[in-house]
C-alpha cells in the first residue's frame, strides 16, 4: 500500500512521474553480473502492476502515448533539421561549384579575349606595315615618275632651245643673204635708177605744169562769162542762200534729234549700270537665273521658279510682278537681279536710293526721266533699286526734306499702274522701314540669308575655280596640296560669313599666292590669310556691337 501511496496518495504525482521516481529510486549497481541486466524489466513490470490495479491506470497510459508522441515529434524534427542541414550544405556545395565554374568561364573568356587582340595587334601590324610598304613603293614610282618627267621636260626645253638657235642662225644667213644680193644689184643697177628717177620727175612736171595752165584758163574764161551774165549772179547768190539756210536747218534739227535721243535713249543719271549700252545691244543670256549664284536649296527651287515666270512674262507681253529682295549685305540680291534680267531676256539698271536725296529740286524730273527711259526699252527692262530704304521710307518721319518727299510721291505716280514695259526689284537690308505705298506696290518678298556650311563649301569651290583655275591650264597660280581636309577646316572657320566676304577671302588667297616665289598657293598660306581675315570680321563685329549698345 505504501508503494501505492507513493503514486497516488495526496500529492497527486502523475504516473509518469511516479515511474520516473521509482527507476530514479533504484539502487544503482545493484546488479552486478555481466550480459543482460533484468533490473530495468523488474521495475517496470513493477510499476506495470501497480499501474494496473490503480484507478489511474488509463491516465497514465495517455501520459505515457503522450510522451511517445512527443519523442517521435522530437526526432521528426531532429530528422527534419538534419535533412534540411544536409540540403543546406549540398545548397552551399552548389554555389562554391557555380563560383568555381563562372572563375573558370571568365578566366577562359579572358585568355580568349587577350589570344583574340593579340592576333588583331598582330593583324593591325601587319596591314599597316603592308600599306606603308605600298605607299613607300608608290612614293618611289612618283618620284621616279617625276625624274622621268623633268628630265622629258629639260630635254624638250633643250631642244626648243636648239631650235630657236638653229631658226635664228638660219633667218640670219638668209637675212644676209638677200642684202647683199640686193646691194649687189642695186650696185648693178645704180646707173640705170637713177636715169629713170630723172625721167618719171621730168615727166611728172611737164603735167603737173600743163594742168595748172589749163585750169588757170578755164578758171579765167568762167569768171568772164559769170561776171558778164547777170541772171547767173543772181542764181548763184540764191544757191549759196539756199545752201546756207540747208546747213542751219540741219544744226538745229540735230540739236532737237539729239536732245530727243538723250532724253529716250540716254543712261539716266540715277543709273549707275545698265546693260543697255545702245538700243539695239545684245548681252549673252546664262542658261539660268541661278548660274554662279550659290544659295539654299530651297530658295534655289522659288527664284528658279520666279525666273521662269518672269521669262514668260515678257514673252506673252503680260504685266510684270515686283519684288522684295531683303536680308544681310553681300547675300547675292544684287547679282541675282541681274542674272535674272539676263536669263529672261530683259536689260537691267541698277540705282541706290541714296542717290535721289542729293538731286534736291532735280529729283523729281530725274524721276520722270528714268521711268521714260525705261519705257523706250524694246526688249523690257528690270529696274533694280539697291538700298531702297534710303529713299522710300516712311513719310510720317520728320527728317524727310520737301525736296525728297516730292521725289517720293513723283515715284508713287509713275509706279501706281502695272507696266509691260520694266519690271522693279528692290533690295533692302531694312524693309520694315518701307513706306505703306511702297509695300503695297511690292508683289513677291524674298529673304536671303547668310550661307550654311554645304553652301559656304559650294561657294570656296565655285571660286576657288574661278580665281585659280586648273593648275594643267596654264593658270598663274598653282595649288600646292589644297585637299578635302583643308577646305573642311576653311568652311567651318568662315562660319557667318556673307557670299561677298567669301569671294574677298578667296581673292585675298590669289593675292597672297602671288606674293610667294612662283605663285604657289600652299596649305600655310591658306591658313595664315584665314585666320587673319577671321580677326577682321570679329574686328568688324565688335565694331558694330559697339556702336549699337553706345548711348544717343
Amino acid at each position: 500500500m505504501s508503494g501505492w501511496l507513493g503514486l497516488f496518495g495526496p500529492a497527486k504525482r502523475a504516473p509518469g512521474e511516479a515511474l520516473l521516481k521509482s527507476a530514479k529510486e533504484a539502487e544503482p549497481g545493484s546488479y552486478s553480473g555481466s550480459g543482460f541486466d533484468p533490473t530495468g524489466l523488474e521495475r517496470a513490470a513493477k510499476a506495470a502492476r501497480e499501474i494496473d490495479v490503480s484507478e489511474h491506470a488509463s491516465l497514465a497510459f495517455d501520459v505515457i502515448q503522450q510522451q511517445e508522441v512527443t519523442k517521435q515529434l522530437e526526432h521528426a524534427s531532429r530528422s527534419a533539421a538534419y535533412e534540411m542541414q544536409a540540403r543546406q550544405y549540398e545548397l552551399g556545395r552548389l554555389a562554391e561549384e557555380a563560383t568555381e565554374a563562372r572563375k573558370t568561364l571568365e578566366a577562359q573568356t579572358e585568355h580568349a579575349n587577350r589570344q583574340a587582340k593579340y592576333q588583331d595587334d598582330l593583324e593591325r601590324h601587319r596591314y599597316a606595315s603592308q600599306i606603308q610598304a605600298q605607299r613607300e613603293v608608290r612614293e618611289a614610282e612618283l618620284r621616279r615618275l617625276e625624274e622621268s618627267a623633268k628630265r622629258q621636260e629639260e630635254l624638250r626645253r633643250k631642244t626648243i632651245v636648239y631650235e630657236a638657235e638653229l631658226r635664228e642662225k638660219t633667218e640670219l644667213a638668209r637675212a644676209k643673204a638677200e642684202a647683199d644680193a640686193k646691194a649687189r644689184t642695186d650696185r648693178e643697177n645704180h646707173d640705170l635708177s637713177l636715169e629713170l628717177m630723172r625721167e618719171e620727175m621730168r615727166e611728172k612736171r611737164e603735167t603737173l605744169l600743163a594742168s595748172m595752165r589749163l585750169g588757170f584758163s578755164m578758171a579765167g574764161g568762167a569768171a568772164r562769162d559769170f561776171l558778164n551774165n547777170p541772171s547767173q549772179m543772181m542764181s548763184a547768190v540764191g544757191v549759196c542762200s539756199a545752201i546756207a539756210l540747208g546747213i542751219f536747218g540741219a544744226r538745229s534739227a540735230a540739236g532737237v534729234a539729239a536732245r530727243y535721243v538723250e532724253a529716250r535713249l540716254g543712261k539716266p543719271s540715277l543709273v549707275r549700270e545698265t546693260s543697255r549700252a545702245t538700243p539695239f545691244a545684245r548681252k549673252d543670256a546664262p542658261a539660268s537665273a541661278l548660274e554662279g549664284v550659290v544659295l539654299a536649296p530651297s530658295l534655289e527651287r522659288r527664284l528658279e521658279g520666279i525666273a521662269v515666270a518672269t521669262k514668260n512674262t515678257k514673252a506673252n507681253r503680260a504685266p510684270f510682278r515686283h519684288l522684295l529682295l531683303h536680308g544681310p549685305p553681300g547675300t547675292g540680291k544684287t547679282l541675282f537681279a541681274k542674272k535674272l534680267a539676263l536669263s529672261s531676256g530683259l536689260d537691267y539698271a541698277i540705282l541706290t536710293g541714296g542717290d535721289v536725296a542729293p538731286l534736291g529740286r532735280d529729283a523729281v524730273t530725274e524721276i520722270h526721266k528714268l521711268f521714260d527711259w525705261a519705257r523706250t526699252s524694246h526688249r523690257g527692262l528690270l529696274l533694280f533699286i539697291d538700298e531702297a530704304d534710303a529713299f522710300l521710307r516712311r513719310r510720317t518721319t520728320e527728317a524727310m526734306s520737301e525736296d525728297l518727299r516730292n521725289a517720293f510721291n513723283a515715284f508713287l505716280y509713275r509706279t501706281g499702274d502695272v507696266s509691260t514695259d520694266y519690271m522693279l526689284v528692290y533690295a533692302s537690308n531694312a524693309p520694315e522701314q518701307f513706306d505703306w505705298a511702297i509695300n503695297d506696290r511690292i508683289d513677291e518678298i524674298i529673304e536671303f540669308h547668310l550661307p550654311t556650311s554645304d553652301e559656304r563649301d559650294r561657294m570656296l569651290r565655285l571660286y576657288l575655280d574661278a580665281y585659280f583655275g586648273d593648275p594643267k591650264s596654264g593658270a598663274t597660280v598653282k595649288l600646292d596640296s589644297i585637299g578635302e581636309d583643308q577646305l573642311k577646316a576653311a568652311v567651318e572657320a568662315t562660319e557667318g560669313f556673307s557670299g561677298r566676304e567669301i569671294a574677298k577671302l578667296v581673292i585675298a588667297w590669289q593675292s597672297a599666292a602671288h606674293r610667294t616665289e612662283g605663285a604657289l598657293f600652299t596649305p600655310d598660306t591658306m591658313r595664315q590669310v584665314l585666320t587673319a581675315h577671321v580677326a577682321q570680321r570679329q574686328q568688324k563685329s565688335r565694331w558694330i556691337s559697339d556702336k549699337q549698345s553706345a548711348p544717343l
